[in-house]
């Protein structure tokens, strides 16, 4: 195996942006967390674990041509966009919004007393113009210590510039993930549970970048524990 580049991104140094009834962990910069360490990593420039209480809505305004991910971690999540498309996600789902610059994403609880926690991932793209969206369900119990593509290669005739595989692993529990070109730019991101991922420990909540390597393999130290990856075939930093 090659020797990875590497850049740990703890949970515990994650950027905070809150208010009263919101509560947003920012792996990159965001809002008033601006950091020089906390650059996007190629094109994803957003990976926000958010938690909105019962009854709340949010707005988003999108500032660039984006794909974004929206994926529950507890409970339910409604979201709209000005571009004219709506639904509702459970834990299990993932939803892809390819908008364009000047769309707007409301993000809303349908849950009148129960907060609710999801993950937002929002990667530049340079495809033409569209308001696409996709959604699909998937099951992390069927193939354990295995990863599972989530996201669609192609949208009509155009590929997308990233894939997101998910995987749940018992104790002791291993694969290898075997980027698809040789300057692919990959992340993972702990999402319950711990991981040994390329010799590094990762706990709930962090994240890893990797580029220039092959394979990337990946071992779990607990049961059950849940790891998302996001790969970015041509890594443009």
């Amino acid at each position: 195996m090659v020797a990875a580049k590497a850049k740990i991104f703890l949970a515990e140094d994650r950027g905070l942006n809150e208010t009263p009834w919101f509560r947003s962990f920012n792996t990159f910069n965001f809002g008033q967390y601006q950091l020089e360490q906390k650059q996007p990593f190629g094109r994803m420039y957003l990976l926000n674990d958010d938690a909105l209480d019962g009854g709340r809505a949010m707005t988003m305004q999108v500032e660039e041509p984006s794909s974004i991910i929206l994926l529950p971690v507890i409970g339910a999540l409604h979201f709209k966009t000005s571009a004219g498309h709506q639904g509702t996600l459970a834990a299990g789902q993932v939803q892809l919004l390819m908008l364009s610059k000047g769309d707007q994403l409301e993000l809303i609880n349908p849950f009148k007393d129960d907060l609710i926690n999801f993950l937002q991932i929002w990667i530049k793209h340079d495809l033409p113009a569209n308001t696409v969206s996709v959604s699909s369900d998937f099951d992390v119990n069927i193939f354990q210590n295995s990863l599972m593509k989530i996201s669609p290669q192609w949208l009509g005739d155009h590929r997308l510039p990233f894939s997101i595989s998910i995987g749940k692993f018992s104790g002791r529990g291993e694969a290898d993930f075997y980027p698809s070109t040789a300057d692919a730019g990959v992340f993972l991101l702990v999402l319950d549970g711990a991981f040994e991922v390329a010799g590094r420990l990762l706990n709930a909540r962090d994240g890893l970048a990797l580029y220039e390597t092959s394979p990337i393999d990946i071992e779990a130290l607990s049961y059950e524990a849940l790891i998302l990856v996001v790969e970015q075939p041509v890594l443009t930093v």
